[in-house]
């Protein structure tokens, strides 16, 4: 049985605004397996990017308990949090969230700089997981003269790049068309048959079934689960 790499028990998450209270998550149970492709589904507004936040660390719960590679967030120090984003978890974003005055090398290699890795490891790996999205070849182009398909691959060489336990992709299809969505769908299922633990937020039933096991939210609850189908030849 693999390793639970993420545990998440009775996790609530109430935002305050004018004396109104939102509860945008409610006694959420969740468990992660290490090499597990895990997609969390459901309708805009449900908890899907709120929880996603929760689980990089860029936000902290209401209540509940979360644990990270046996680690429990809440006791973790700001800077502690900082150096677990950058060194376990891959972010992968709807808006690509490139930096638009850095080449495509640049943008990959800057996680890495942030990290205090040596020159000449950096770039070496740098380059190493641009040829793995297949994108080595734009290295020395900006990010205005890609495509979007072609910018959510950048995104994800640098989610790799730091060699992360976890990828967290959040609607990594959302801005694109149908044929760049299914490659970048494609690009992570490769990613984890070679062993990358994901978690993908999507509203898109399309894509949710490329993951082992998709778990439904309606109004921050978790309100079924699914394994995926798997196809048998005769």
């Amino acid at each position: 049985m693999s390793q639970t790499i993420i545990h998440l028990e009775a996790i609530r998450k109430v935002f305050t605004t004018d004396e109104i209270e939102t509860h945008a998550l409610a006694e959420v149970h969740l468990d992660i397996a290490q090499g597990e492709f895990l997609s969390i589904a459901g309708p805009s507004g449900c908890g899907k990017s709120t929880l996603l936040s929760i689980l990089g660390l860029l936000d902290t719960p209401t209540g509940g308990t979360y644990t990270l590679n046996n680690t429990a967030a809440s006791g973790l120090k700001l800077s502690e949090r900082a150096r677990i984003r950058n060194r376990e978890i891959g972010f992968i974003f709807q808006s690509f969230n490139l930096i638009g005055d850095l080449t495509v090398f640049e943008n990959v290699e800057l996680p890495l700089v942030y990290r205090g890795m040596p020159v000449a490891e950096r770039r070496a790996r740098a380059m190493e997981v641009l040829e793995e999205v297949g994108m080595s070849h734009r290295a020395k182009h900006l990010p205005s003269q890609l495509s979007g398909g072609q910018q959510q691959r950048v995104a994800v060489a640098r989610a790799l790049a730091g060699r992360p336990s976890i990828l967290l992709a959040d609607e990594p299809t959302g801005n694109l068309d149908s044929k760049n969505g299914e490659a970048v769908i494609e690009l992570l299922k490769a990613l984890h048959q070679r062993g990358s633990t994901i978690c993908m937020v999507t509203h898109d039933s399309r894509f949710s079934g490329a993951a082992d096991r998709t778990v439904h939210l309606f109004d921050g609850r978790i309100v079924s689960e699914e394994e995926a189908r798997k196809q048998h030849v005769p």
